[in-house]
């Protein structure tokens, strides 16, 4: 256990009294010539809000003096939530009056001060440990001596004060990167000085270079990652290949899409018997070329996962790393991390595994198109091309279709939504919007991914090994009691609120209303009502899954977990057992990792969302006056969402509904006429006709035909 573990868990013990630093120095009875280091590692511990220091100079930890420490999610009308460090915690409110300068994504030390605001308890910021928006992007505003910059992210409630001598010639409507250099304060705004104009809202590109600036990611990078990547040698060293499990000769394949170029991942299947097959899952070794805590592993761990926006990506690592040397092309040799599964193939069990470090050599690189029509158009043409590989393909679709059907049975949530893909000309238009249907191929990998993902983390919890792991609590009660209000009124009911809900309970819903009028309306409703899964060293376990331990291992290429849980692995399947210094480092650094890659994940997933939005409203903007058929998505006081089949979504406004008084019913949501009774409910079929395209502010505006 480290320094800091036995700090933290001394303050822990029932009988501790919070104490000073000089009565912790007795305690502990540190020296004077370490006194310097342990007081530094006291301030380290409360930085990361481990510990709390009182007004009397007292350190204590927060739950035992009714605080709480995590981060804060902002909303557009300047209260937010509380989102705790520990995943076993609910969520705090934090009303407009007691946010006290905190801002979106800032790591908080909140007092919890006992009253309930709807469905959370309340809370007020007492301490800001982490700011998160040093610079923000948004919208110049000009006001003559002065000047406001108004942040695109709508959870940054504050517009940020721009004296005029600071803003560097902006104009009204300039797209712009703002410094804070004042951060905001009770009745007082953050004040900062422009660094960078991205040019007129309208101006061509500047739309997505402004999605990209708030990553607040380089677009290039730094010249010392570079220079450590070009010294990378691009052939494997004989030395190398000896050391591992030589698996060249194994038959395996990548599946992935037309335009993917890292390719994480490779499989292969074996069949032993009648009974028993061998699954291989190969996984990119990229561990080997990026080496803790070297400049390109650190600049992989502050980009945190690679961005795929609509036209480009934003990839964690070079790309002679993750289009090439770590990449699993075909045919050529390639260092890997494999998981070999033993599976019964009449349960879909696994029933053992080994994980090692292996030298591949992909046989064929396959998309996912073509496995769909092999497996499922029986395209002649195409099983006579790869004929060689056509009986593995079969028995990979039998046996996920094995292991999907425990993990269903388990309780595993599975919900079907559509996706859909931007198609775009050369200049970046948007000219087509197509929906992508999940088939076969996609579920084959997808299926042996999360039960590798499994394995491996189920390995490691019983090891005790300090881990990453990929969490998901189950919902709260409350939103599992206003959801079944909600299913009251179709039919349909959730067992076990007595206790702890079964995601099992969820999925039998889902199975029940399949095929019926009312699927979509209760998939969107069930999904709203679930929880985010995060990064957390504490293994909670994944709700949706149903799954007692999940990691992310399989994607190392692009996410930065991932690469961290390879190398706690590789040790331990090297040296058997960690050694007491490495555990305490791991101890020490892997919640800030995780809580950093949570934090990276979730803006990543809001660009992509946004470019993608973004694009879908540009392609809507020669479209006014055209007749559609959708599906209601959303239903608000001010109106409801209409969903096309092509996944693009816009706002029926209540008042565009002229032949009654409509009133929004929560409870049922739908919208209600006063007079006719006649309603609009989430899931309903309609017909709209595109009246306002507003690309600015990324909104389309349908009216009702009747």
């Amino acid at each position: 256990m480290s320094t800091k573990s036995k700090i933290v868990d001394f303050m822990k013990e029932q009988a501790y009294k919070p104490l000073t630093a000089e009565e912790l120095l007795k305690e502990f009875d540190i020296p004077k010539r370490d006194r310097d280091k342990f007081l530094d590692l006291l301030e380290e511990i409360e930085n990361d809000g481990l510990i709390i220091k009182n007004r009397k100079e007292r350190y204590g930890v927060p739950e035992r003096m009714d605080l709480v420490v995590g981060r804060l999610q902002g909303h557009a009308k300047g209260f937010g939530f509380l989102i705790p460090d520990n995943p076993e915690q609910e969520d705090v409110y934090i009303s407009i009056e007691d946010i006290d300068g905190a801002m979106h994504n800032d790591r908080v030390v909140v007092r919890l001060i006992g009253e309930k605001k709807g469905k959370s308890t309340a809370g007020e910021v007492i301490k800001i440990l982490e700011r998160a928006n040093h610079q923000i992007v948004g919208e110049y505003e000009d006001s003559g001596d002065f000047g406001f910059v108004v942040p695109d992210d709508g959870k940054i409630f504050h517009d940020v004060f721009v004296p005029k001598s600071q803003s560097k010639g902006a104009q009204e409507g300039d797209k712009v990167v703002v410094e804070i250099n004042q951060w905001p304060a009770k009745r007082r705004n953050p004040e900062g000085e422009i660094t960078e104009i991205l040019g007129h809202k309208t101006d061509s590109g500047v739309d997505i270079e402004t999605i990209i600036k708030k990553l607040d990611l380089p677009a290039d990078f730094p010249s010392d990652v570079r220079e450590e990547v070009a010294a990378i040698p691009e052939k494997i060293s004989e030395k190398e290949i000896n050391r591992r499990t030589d698996l060249r000769d194994v038959k395996m394949v990548t599946i992935d899409g037309e335009d993917a170029k890292d390719f994480d991942d490779a499989v292969s299947i074996e069949k032993l018997n009648e009974e028993e097959a061998r699954l291989g899952v190969h996984i990119a070794d990229v561990t080997h070329y990026v080496k803790e805590g070297s400049p390109l592993d650190q600049e992989a761990l502050e980009r945190g996962t690679s961005i795929y926006l609509v036209d480009r990506v934003i990839p964690m690592l070079p790309e002679k790393l993750s289009n090439n040397l770590c990449s699993l092309r075909s045919d050529q040799d390639r260092l890997a991390m494999s998981v070999l599964m033993k599976f019964d193939l009449n349960s879909g069990e696994v029933l053992e595994h080994e994980i090692t470090e292996s030298v591949i050599n992909v046989n064929q690189r396959l998309t996912y198109n073509q496995v769909k029509k092999m497996l499922v158009d029986d395209d002649e043409e195409l099983i006579d091309q790869f004929s060689h590989l056509i009986a593995e393909l079969r028995l990979m679709a039998d046996l996920s279709k094995k292991v999907r059907k425990l993990r269903q049975d388990k309780g595993s949530v599975d919900f079907e939504f559509p996706e859909a893909e931007v198609v775009l000309d050369e200049e970046g238009n948007a000219i087509d919007i197509e929906k992508v249907d999940r088939t076969i191929a996609e579920k084959l990998i997808e299926d042996f991914m999360i039960r590798t993902n499994e394995v491996v983390a189920e390995e490691m919890y019983y090891r005790e090994v300090p881990f990453i792991y990929r969490v998901h609590e189950e919902p709260a009660k409350d939103e599992i009691e206003e959801l079944n209000s909600f299913l009251h009124n179709l039919g349909y009911h959730v067992k076990g609120l007595e206790g702890e809900v079964h995601p099992k309970s969820l999925q039998k819903v889902l199975n029940k209303v399949e095929g019926e009028p009312e699927e979509r309306v209760v998939n969107t409703v069930l999904l709203r009502t679930m929880q985010k899964a995060h990064y957390h060293p504490q293994n909670i376990g994944h709700f949706g899954l149903a799954s007692r331990c999940y990691s992310h291992f399989t994607s190392p290429i692009r996410r930065y977990p991932d690469l961290m849980i390879h190398r706690i692995i590789k040790e331990v399947i090297n040296k058997g057992v960690l050694p007491k210094e490495r555990r305490e480092e791991l101890e020490d650094n892997l919640f800030s990792i995780a809580d950093h890659s949570s934090l990276q994940e979730r803006k990543a997933m809001d660009a992509e969302r946004e470019s993608k939005d973004l694009k879908k409203v540009e392609y809507m903007k020669d479209k006014l006056g055209q007749e559609f058929e959708g599906v209601i998505s959303g239903v608000m006081s001010f109106g409801f969402f209409v969903e096309l089949d092509n996944t693009i979504e816009g706002l029926v406004h209540v008042s565009t509904l002229v032949d009654d008084y409509y009133h929004y019913h929560e409870d049922k949501q739908a919208i209600i006429g006063e007079r006719t009774a006649k309603i609009y409910r989430l899931g309903d079929e309609v017909k709209v006709e595109v009246s306002k395209v507003n690309v600015d502010a990324q909104q389309i505006d349908f009216e009702l035909i009747e």
